[in-house]
């Protein structure tokens, strides 16, 4: 059996990091004294040691990165150079994306068999193409697409099952312009459209098929990412009568084909009766349509297959460091978004 610490974590822009270069070319860090062309006034140097820190406190073993670079070799460069072991990484590619999703597993310490990991390329897989669904039941399919195809990959413990991962970072929800009240209304709808789509759609057609197919159903499934929503339902969501992340994880009609949510599992035992999930934001920004107040979401999930009790457990949003300090009062530069970490027992 083995005991494995993952972390999720959207670690915003790293493609941010990396001089933009030629794909026959190595992979190359940018300047130092730069500055981060999606930060306010951090420097290359400092989001690369805010970063770097972050993950050397947490010591994962594995880590699912989401707002990955867009070149493998750039994301091997930045395991390469965090001060701490020796890594292995696989990267996701989406056709004309800057933001992809990754996968580094740790491999100094023993934990995984040779090879440790296996990354199919979902840009191959027709699954992950453009599809259709009716996603407001007016009788009218839409066309739909991935932004950003999820990862897929499979994790081989030195001692214990392998179990597989479905990385993924859904429509953002957000609207970063001033617009007149009805057409920002009707962008919010449109947007939360396009992420129940995705999640219903994962969740039919392959994490359904998955959990049923004697080829994997014994085979212990990780969902996990930035979904871009959190559990109940927003003015727009309403609307649609959907909740991006609750479509996401499955029926209360079909139990067996449910995923668990981590975070969930880890709510004390009155909030979970209550369903109070305000403990629990993984992000936060500024509101500017209500004086710039800050807002705190849960959007970024794990989420496991049942197959195995008790595989997935120990959950928690590192909002403080081992040491008691603040994320953001230690580590400014590093991300908007908080990590997520587990304890995989397999």
């Amino acid at each position: 059996m083995s005991n494995l610490k993952l972390v999720l974590w959207n670690m915003e822009w790293l493609d941010d990091l990396f001089k933009p270069t030629d794909k026959n070319q190595p992979a190359v860090f940018r300047p130092d004294h730069e500055k981060a062309p999606h930060s306010f006034d951090a420097t290359v140097k400092q989001r690369r040691d805010d970063l770097s820190g972050v993950l050397r406190e947490l010591m994962p073993d594995v880590v699912i990165i989401v707002e990955g670079p867009n070149r493998p070799e750039e994301l091997q460069l930045f395991f390469d150079s965090i001060g701490d072991g020796t890594w292995v990484t696989g990267l996701q590619l989406s056709p004309g994306q800057l933001q992809n999703i990754g996968i580094a597993v740790r491999v100094d310490t023993n934990k995984f068999s040779d090879p440790p990991l296996q990354c199919w390329d979902t840009g191959k897989n027709p699954l992950f193409d453009p599809f259709h669904l009716d996603t407001d039941d007016d009788g009218i399919e839409e066309q739909h697409h991935f932004e950003r195809r999820p990862l897929y990959a499979e994790i081989s413990p030195a001692a214990g099952k392998p179990f597989r991962i479905l990385g993924l970072h859904l429509k953002s929800k957000g609207i970063f312009g001033a617009y007149e009240w009805s057409k920002w209304w009707q962008m919010a709808d449109s947007n939360r459209k396009k992420i129940l789509a995705q999640a219903a759609y994962i969740h039919d057609m392959f994490i359904e098929p998955y959990l049923t197919d004697k080829k994997t159903k014994q085979i212990p499934l990780m969902v996990c990412g930035d979904i871009n929503d959190g559990p109940g339902l927003d003015a727009s969501e309403k609307r649609l009568l959907g909740s991006a992340v609750e479509r996401l994880m499955g029926s209360i009609w079909q139990p067996d084909l449910c995923l668990g949510n981590s975070l969930f599992d880890a709510l004390k035992p009155k909030d979970k009766k209550d369903l109070d999930f305000s403990s629990i934001y993984t992000t936060s920004y500024r509101d500017p349509i209500f004086d710039n107040v800050y807002q705190k979401e849960w959007i970024d999930h794990i989420l496991y297959s049942r197959s195995l009790p008790n595989w997935v457990k120990s959950a928690k949003v590192n909002r403080k460091m081992p040491d008691g300090k603040s994320i953001w009062e230690k580590y400014e530069n590093a991300s908007d978004h908080y990590p997520v970490s587990c304890e995989v027992v397999i």
